[in-house]
Protein backbone atom coordinates (compact mmCIF):
# COMPACT_ATOMS: atom_id res chain seq x y z
CA UNK A 1 0.00 0.00 0.00
CA UNK A 2 1.38 3.58 -0.94
CA UNK A 3 2.51 5.96 1.96
CA UNK A 4 4.23 8.92 2.04
CA UNK A 5 7.36 8.53 4.21
CA UNK A 6 9.02 12.24 3.90
CA UNK A 7 8.74 14.94 1.53
CA UNK A 8 10.75 16.95 -1.27
CA UNK A 9 8.83 19.80 -2.60
CA UNK A 10 9.98 22.86 -3.83
CA UNK A 11 6.88 25.34 -3.75
CA UNK A 12 6.75 28.82 -4.86
CA UNK A 13 8.45 31.14 -2.55
CA UNK A 14 9.73 28.40 -0.17
CA UNK A 15 12.21 29.28 2.29
CA UNK A 16 13.08 26.63 4.54
CA UNK A 17 11.84 23.41 5.48
CA UNK A 18 11.09 21.98 9.29
CA UNK A 19 11.55 18.11 9.64
CA UNK A 20 9.65 16.41 12.46
CA UNK A 21 8.57 13.02 14.06
CA UNK A 22 5.48 12.94 11.82
CA UNK A 23 4.99 16.51 9.78
CA UNK A 24 7.16 18.78 7.41
CA UNK A 25 7.06 22.03 7.76
CA UNK A 26 7.67 24.55 4.65
CA UNK A 27 8.04 28.40 5.07
CA UNK A 28 6.14 30.06 2.52
CA UNK A 29 7.95 33.59 1.95
CA UNK A 30 8.07 33.75 5.88
CA UNK A 31 4.94 34.80 6.16
CA UNK A 32 2.54 31.27 5.86
CA UNK A 33 3.82 27.97 6.27
CA UNK A 34 2.60 24.47 4.82
CA UNK A 35 2.62 22.04 6.58
CA UNK A 36 2.57 18.14 5.26
CA UNK A 37 0.88 15.01 7.42
CA UNK A 38 2.50 12.03 6.71
CA UNK A 39 2.57 8.62 7.27
CA UNK A 40 5.12 8.25 9.55
CA UNK A 41 4.22 6.89 12.82
CA UNK A 42 6.21 8.09 15.62
CA UNK A 43 6.17 6.15 19.19
CA UNK A 44 8.31 6.86 22.23
CA UNK A 45 9.68 9.68 20.20
CA UNK A 46 10.99 7.52 17.73
CA UNK A 47 9.95 7.13 14.27
CA UNK A 48 9.20 3.49 12.96
CA UNK A 49 10.68 2.43 9.75
CA UNK A 50 7.50 2.00 7.69
CA UNK A 51 4.55 4.11 7.06
CA UNK A 52 1.07 3.98 7.71
CA UNK A 53 -1.87 3.61 4.75
CA UNK A 54 -3.62 6.71 4.96
CA UNK A 55 -2.60 7.99 8.51
CA UNK A 56 -2.01 11.08 7.30
CA UNK A 57 -4.53 12.26 5.52
CA UNK A 58 -6.18 11.00 8.86
CA UNK A 59 -4.58 13.17 11.30
CA UNK A 60 -4.92 15.93 9.16
CA UNK A 61 -8.35 16.09 8.42
CA UNK A 62 -9.44 15.21 12.51
CA UNK A 63 -7.04 18.51 13.16
CA UNK A 64 -9.08 20.61 10.63
CA UNK A 65 -12.14 19.44 11.87
CA UNK A 66 -11.34 20.79 15.49
CA UNK A 67 -9.43 23.77 14.38
CA UNK A 68 -12.80 24.71 12.80
CA UNK A 69 -14.90 23.34 16.20
CA UNK A 70 -13.09 25.20 18.53
CA UNK A 71 -12.08 28.59 16.53
CA UNK A 72 -14.41 30.61 18.36
CA UNK A 73 -12.59 29.87 21.59
CA UNK A 74 -8.97 29.68 20.90
CA UNK A 75 -7.77 31.22 17.78
CA UNK A 76 -5.47 28.94 15.33
CA UNK A 77 -2.89 29.56 12.57
CA UNK A 78 -5.10 27.46 9.72
CA UNK A 79 -5.97 29.42 7.09
CA UNK A 80 -6.92 26.49 4.25
CA UNK A 81 -6.14 22.27 3.87
CA UNK A 82 -5.93 22.33 0.24
CA UNK A 83 -5.46 18.70 -0.03
CA UNK A 84 -5.93 15.62 2.25
CA UNK A 85 -2.20 15.35 3.85
CA UNK A 86 -2.12 19.30 3.60
CA UNK A 87 -3.03 22.30 5.80
CA UNK A 88 -1.44 25.89 5.17
CA UNK A 89 -1.55 28.61 8.04
CA UNK A 90 0.14 31.50 9.23
CA UNK A 91 4.09 31.53 10.63
CA UNK A 92 4.65 31.54 14.00
CA UNK A 93 7.00 31.15 16.53
CA UNK A 94 6.56 28.06 18.34
CA UNK A 95 6.53 28.35 22.13
CA UNK A 96 8.84 25.62 23.69
CA UNK A 97 6.78 23.70 25.41
CA UNK A 98 3.65 21.51 24.94
CA UNK A 99 0.57 21.43 26.81
CA UNK A 100 -0.65 17.98 27.94
CA UNK A 101 -4.07 18.33 30.08
CA UNK A 102 -5.18 15.21 31.30
CA UNK A 103 -8.34 14.23 33.41
CA UNK A 104 -7.69 10.89 33.55
CA UNK A 105 -4.91 8.50 35.27
CA UNK A 106 -3.54 7.16 31.92
CA UNK A 107 -0.42 6.18 29.99
CA UNK A 108 2.39 8.10 31.04
CA UNK A 109 0.88 9.49 34.13
CA UNK A 110 -0.07 5.74 35.51
CA UNK A 111 3.05 4.71 34.28
CA UNK A 112 4.56 7.06 37.06
CA UNK A 113 1.78 6.23 39.66
CA UNK A 114 2.85 2.97 39.48
CA UNK A 115 6.44 3.78 40.13
CA UNK A 116 5.18 5.71 43.39
CA UNK A 117 6.00 8.88 42.24
CA UNK A 118 2.53 11.08 43.57
CA UNK A 119 3.90 14.73 41.88
CA UNK A 120 4.26 15.15 38.41
CA UNK A 121 4.94 18.10 36.72
CA UNK A 122 4.50 19.94 40.15
CA UNK A 123 0.98 18.44 40.64
CA UNK A 124 -0.24 16.77 43.62
CA UNK A 125 -1.66 13.49 42.81
CA UNK A 126 -4.06 12.04 45.15
CA UNK A 127 -3.62 9.02 46.86
CA UNK A 128 -5.32 5.48 46.20
CA UNK A 129 -6.06 5.87 42.51
CA UNK A 130 -5.94 3.18 39.79
CA UNK A 131 -5.08 3.25 36.71
CA UNK A 132 -7.71 5.18 34.57
CA UNK A 133 -9.45 6.36 37.25
CA UNK A 134 -10.64 10.07 36.67
CA UNK A 135 -8.81 13.17 38.64
CA UNK A 136 -11.06 15.24 40.44
CA UNK A 137 -10.37 18.01 37.98
CA UNK A 138 -8.41 17.88 35.14
CA UNK A 139 -4.90 18.67 35.34
CA UNK A 140 -1.93 20.80 33.36
CA UNK A 141 1.55 18.54 32.95
CA UNK A 142 3.54 20.12 30.17
CA UNK A 143 6.43 18.55 28.09
CA UNK A 144 9.56 20.58 26.66
CA UNK A 145 8.95 20.19 23.08
CA UNK A 146 11.76 18.58 22.14
CA UNK A 147 13.76 18.14 19.09
CA UNK A 148 13.73 15.04 16.62
CA UNK A 149 15.09 12.09 18.45
CA UNK A 150 15.33 13.93 21.59
CA UNK A 151 12.57 12.80 24.15
CA UNK A 152 10.40 15.23 25.61
CA UNK A 153 10.76 15.50 29.36
CA UNK A 154 8.16 16.62 32.23
CA UNK A 155 8.42 19.94 33.68
CA UNK A 156 6.44 22.21 35.77
CA UNK A 157 5.03 25.39 35.65
CA UNK A 158 7.15 26.93 38.31
CA UNK A 159 10.47 25.74 36.09
CA UNK A 160 8.63 27.26 32.91
CA UNK A 161 8.55 30.53 34.44
CA UNK A 162 12.00 30.37 36.59
CA UNK A 163 13.57 29.09 33.48
CA UNK A 164 12.20 32.34 31.36
CA UNK A 165 10.67 29.60 28.65
CA UNK A 166 7.55 31.11 28.80
CA UNK A 167 6.56 34.70 30.55
CA UNK A 168 4.27 34.12 32.94
CA UNK A 169 1.35 36.50 30.97
CA UNK A 170 1.62 34.33 28.45
CA UNK A 171 1.64 30.97 30.43
CA UNK A 172 -1.41 31.94 31.91
CA UNK A 173 -2.86 32.42 28.08
CA UNK A 174 -1.69 28.93 27.46
CA UNK A 175 -3.60 27.51 30.72
CA UNK A 176 -6.68 29.29 29.72
CA UNK A 177 -6.79 28.05 26.30
CA UNK A 178 -5.67 24.65 27.68
CA UNK A 179 -8.63 24.03 29.54
CA UNK A 180 -10.97 25.79 27.33
CA UNK A 181 -9.47 23.17 24.69
CA UNK A 182 -10.35 20.51 26.86
CA UNK A 183 -13.48 21.11 28.12
CA UNK A 184 -14.68 22.09 24.57
CA UNK A 185 -13.20 18.37 23.71
CA UNK A 186 -14.57 17.03 25.81
CA UNK A 187 -18.00 17.78 25.52
CA UNK A 188 -17.63 17.02 21.70
CA UNK A 189 -16.36 13.40 22.57
CA UNK A 190 -19.34 12.91 24.35
CA UNK A 191 -21.58 13.48 21.75
CA UNK A 192 -19.89 10.37 19.94
CA UNK A 193 -20.13 8.23 22.86
CA UNK A 194 -16.30 8.90 23.88
CA UNK A 195 -14.45 10.45 27.14
CA UNK A 196 -11.30 12.39 25.85
CA UNK A 197 -8.99 11.12 28.23
CA UNK A 198 -5.62 13.34 27.88
CA UNK A 199 -4.56 15.07 24.99
CA UNK A 200 -1.48 17.71 23.97
CA UNK A 201 -1.56 21.22 22.72
CA UNK A 202 0.88 23.52 20.59
CA UNK A 203 0.68 27.00 20.40
CA UNK A 204 2.85 29.53 18.80
CA UNK A 205 2.71 33.48 18.34
CA UNK A 206 1.82 35.45 14.99
CA UNK A 207 4.38 38.51 13.81
CA UNK A 208 1.71 40.16 15.65
CA UNK A 209 2.28 38.97 18.84
CA UNK A 210 -1.11 36.92 19.11
CA UNK A 211 -1.27 33.44 20.53
CA UNK A 212 -3.09 30.77 18.38
CA UNK A 213 -3.10 27.15 18.44
CA UNK A 214 -0.90 25.31 15.74
CA UNK A 215 0.18 21.55 14.76
CA UNK A 216 -2.85 18.92 15.50
CA UNK A 217 -5.68 19.31 17.92
CA UNK A 218 -7.70 15.90 19.01
CA UNK A 219 -5.93 13.57 17.19
CA UNK A 220 -5.39 9.75 17.93
CA UNK A 221 -1.49 10.65 18.04
CA UNK A 222 -2.12 13.78 20.33
CA UNK A 223 -5.19 12.50 22.41
CA UNK A 224 -6.20 9.35 24.00
CA UNK A 225 -10.44 8.28 24.09
CA UNK A 226 -12.02 5.36 26.25
CA UNK A 227 -15.71 4.64 24.79
CA UNK A 228 -17.92 6.00 27.81
CA UNK A 229 -19.97 2.98 27.28
CA UNK A 230 -18.59 0.10 30.11
CA UNK A 231 -15.97 2.55 31.18
CA UNK A 232 -17.36 2.50 34.71
CA UNK A 233 -18.13 -1.19 34.91
CA UNK A 234 -14.69 -1.72 33.47
CA UNK A 235 -13.02 0.20 36.27
CA UNK A 236 -15.21 -1.83 38.93
CA UNK A 237 -14.28 -4.98 37.74
CA UNK A 238 -10.44 -3.75 37.10
CA UNK A 239 -10.22 -4.52 33.59
CA UNK A 240 -8.40 -2.84 30.59
CA UNK A 241 -10.31 0.00 28.80
CA UNK A 242 -11.45 0.20 25.43
CA UNK A 243 -10.03 3.40 23.86
CA UNK A 244 -9.17 4.71 20.74
CA UNK A 245 -6.00 6.22 20.46
CA UNK A 246 -2.16 5.39 19.50
CA UNK A 247 -1.94 3.42 22.81
CA UNK A 248 -2.29 0.12 21.08
CA UNK A 249 0.85 0.63 19.38
CA UNK A 250 2.94 1.52 22.15
CA UNK A 251 1.54 -1.53 24.07
CA UNK A 252 2.44 -3.58 20.49
CA UNK A 253 6.10 -2.48 21.05
CA UNK A 254 6.26 -2.82 24.79
CA UNK A 255 5.30 -6.22 25.16
CA UNK A 256 7.70 -6.56 22.10
CA UNK A 257 10.21 -5.28 24.58
CA UNK A 258 10.63 -1.53 22.89
CA UNK A 259 10.30 1.96 24.93
CA UNK A 260 12.49 3.83 22.83
CA UNK A 261 15.13 3.06 25.21
CA UNK A 262 19.22 2.69 24.15
CA UNK A 263 20.20 -0.47 22.69
CA UNK A 264 16.38 -1.77 22.02
CA UNK A 265 15.60 -3.06 18.34
CA UNK A 266 12.46 -1.68 17.25
CA UNK A 267 10.68 -5.03 16.63
CA UNK A 268 9.35 -6.18 12.91
CA UNK A 269 6.39 -4.37 11.22
CA UNK A 270 5.05 -6.90 9.24
CA UNK A 271 2.70 -6.07 6.31
CA UNK A 272 -0.32 -7.76 7.92
CA UNK A 273 0.65 -5.66 11.12
CA UNK A 274 0.85 -2.48 8.96
CA UNK A 275 -2.47 -3.10 7.33
CA UNK A 276 -3.92 -3.96 11.09
CA UNK A 277 -2.95 -0.19 12.95
CA UNK A 278 -4.23 1.71 9.05
CA UNK A 279 -7.67 0.14 10.01
CA UNK A 280 -7.68 1.21 13.42
CA UNK A 281 -6.63 4.79 12.64
CA UNK A 282 -9.76 4.46 9.98
CA UNK A 283 -11.16 3.62 12.96
CA UNK A 284 -10.44 5.85 15.27
CA UNK A 285 -11.50 8.89 12.23
CA UNK A 286 -15.21 7.49 12.15
CA UNK A 287 -15.55 7.26 15.75
CA UNK A 288 -14.13 10.05 16.86
CA UNK A 289 -15.80 12.33 14.12
CA UNK A 290 -18.61 10.25 13.73
CA UNK A 291 -18.31 10.51 9.67
CA UNK A 292 -17.12 7.77 6.81
CA UNK A 293 -13.31 8.16 6.67
CA UNK A 294 -13.02 8.89 2.45
CA UNK A 295 -9.57 7.42 1.24
CA UNK A 296 -7.84 9.88 -1.15
CA UNK A 297 -6.04 8.81 -4.00
CA UNK A 298 -2.55 7.41 -3.54
CA UNK A 299 -1.90 6.71 -6.89
CA UNK A 300 0.85 9.21 -6.63
CA UNK A 301 0.56 11.02 -3.49
CA UNK A 302 3.55 13.68 -3.91
CA UNK A 303 2.21 14.69 -6.96
CA UNK A 304 -1.34 15.27 -5.75
CA UNK A 305 0.10 17.09 -3.19
CA UNK A 306 2.35 19.33 -4.87
CA UNK A 307 -0.15 20.32 -7.52
CA UNK A 308 -2.88 21.09 -4.70
CA UNK A 309 -1.07 22.63 -2.42
CA UNK A 310 0.94 24.66 -5.64
CA UNK A 311 -2.74 25.67 -7.46
CA UNK A 312 -3.64 27.19 -3.58
CA UNK A 313 -0.16 28.96 -2.82
CA UNK A 314 -0.57 30.57 -6.77
CA UNK A 315 -4.51 31.53 -6.22
CA UNK A 316 -3.64 32.95 -2.33
CA UNK A 317 -0.69 35.12 -2.90
CA UNK A 318 -3.00 37.11 -5.88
Amino acid sequence: MKTIISSHFNFPGQKSVYKGKVREVYNINDSILVMIATDRLSAFDVVMPKGIPYKGQILNQIATKFMQLTADIVPNWLIATPDPNAAVGHLCEPFKVEMVIRGYLSGHAAREYALGKRVLCGVTLPEGLKENDRFPEPIITPTTKADLGVHDEDISREEILSKGIVSEEDYVVLENYTRALFERGTAIAKEKGLILVDTKYEFGKTKDGKIVLIDEIHTPDSSRYFYAEGYQERQDKGEAQKQLSKEFVRQWLISNGFQGKDGQQIPEMTDEYIESVSERYIELYENILGEKFVKADVTNIEERIEKNVTDFLSNYSK
